[in-house]
């Protein structure tokens, strides 16, 4: 039982020392942005999102950037709401911007991919750039990408994303820290030249790339992956991808506050893992799960004495020490260093609710803008 614990123990170190130097190679910009040449299609699905649209709208609103390079292609998915009623009145009271609202053409079985495929088949500039609505942009978000594009021409970038939280709750907080382990180490992936993971709510890429990999086809029966997927096809191709560690190009999005859409967000993500081409982001998810379930079942199994204390603590240091340099790295970069206050706490419970929705995501379905996939 040592031996075992021990492996799994250097295991995990292995990958989050790994995370760490990834993370550490990449650079981030002096912030002497390039001129704007390059030109954008900002594309957005939405359904139901009358809630959260004023604030992304007006973010866009602001973006610091010549208006003849880029363009806002909002996606309409069944929406029910005041969505569109919302965007026709910003197209009314904002005429400058090159706006248009697109009716969602249903192809594939996943509503998102249906979105941004529709979007793209009428986008007029070079580059694809994606966001939800639930966000808000940066205002130097397209100089960013600019700068990237000229310095380092990729043919796709990833970007960093947070969770909005200022002064939350623990379970702000713990969605927070745990959208922040996924983020850090899909950047320090990038930074090992294993990319494997991005985030579509801060994503671009080339158009052209995008048409001749015939976009989202091979993985069309998947609900969800608009960003993993077309990551992982792009590497397969030999395409250059690049992660941009830029505090300027950070899109927030906004918590969920909510314990059953987290399980649900969480099962719809964890569910495509068995459909990765990447051999190291199939290694990350086995190591990860098997060290939260030897945590989970050691710190269970130590209360009633059946498992020897000694060999919990070695689990339990290890994981509790690498897991807080990472996150602490990652809440220094998005200036979220309060957020580890609930780190002890969270830290225990986090690993219960790993093995929870990996187990969920593997038995059964999950719930998705009103949908069940």
């Amino acid at each position: 039982m040592l031996i075992f614990v021990v492996l799994i123990a250097i295991s995990y170190a292995a990958l989050m020392i790994a995370f760490k130097k990834g993370w550490g190679k990449l650079k981030e910009p002096l912030y002497d942005y390039e001129m704007p040449e390059n030109s954008f299609s900002i594309v957005i699905p939405f359904r139901n999102e009358a809630e959260n649209l004023p604030e992304l709208l007006e973010s866009l609103s602001l973006l610091n950037y010549p208006l003849e390079l880029f363009e806002i292609l909002l996606v309409n998915d069944e929406s029910e709401d005041d969505s569109e009623k919302i965007i026709a009145e910003f197209i009314e009271n904002q005429p400058q911007f090159s706006l248009k609202l697109l009716q969602n053409n249903r192809s594939f079985n996943s509503p998102k991919k249906d979105a941004i495929k529709t979007a793209i088949e009428i986008a007029q500039s070079d580059y694809i750039l994606t966001t939800d609505a639930d966000c808000k942009v940066p205002q130097y978000w397209l100089q960013s990408f600019n700068t990237e594009i000229i310095k380092n021409n990729p043919a796709m970038i990833a970007a960093p994303v947070t969770i909005e939280a200022e002064n939350p709750k623990f379970s702000t907080a713990f969605e927070a820290l745990d959208f922040l382990s996924l983020q850090i180490s899909g950047a320090g992936a990038f930074g090992l030249n294993k990319a494997f993971m991005a985030n579509g709510a801060n994503l671009c890429y080339k158009k052209e790339a995008f048409i001749s990999q015939n976009g989202f086809d091979g993985n069309d029966n998947i609900a969800s992956g608009d960003d993993v997927f077309l990551l992982q096809k792009f590497i397969q191709q030999g395409f250059k991808v690049s992660f941009l560690k830029d505090k300027l190009a950070v899109v927030i999005t906004k918590p969920l506050n909510d314990l059953k859409k987290l399980v649900q967000q969480r099962i719809r993500w964890a569910s495509k893992t068995p459909a990765y081409s990447s051999n190291f982001a199939k290694l990350t998810g086995i190591i990860v799960f098997v060290m939260n379930l030897a945590f989970s079942l050691s710190l269970l199994l130590g209360l009633f004495k059946l498992f020897p204390f000694p060999y919990f603590m070695i689990i339990f240091l290890v994981k509790f020490n690498l897991d807080f340099v990472l996150l602490y790295n990652a809440c220094q970069f998005f200036n979220q260093e309060s957020l580890m206050r609930h780190y002890m706490i969270s830290s225990v419970l986090h690993p219960f609710f790993s093995i929870y929705v990996a187990f969920l995501s593997l038995f059964g379905g999950y719930q998705w803008k009103g949908r069940r996939f």
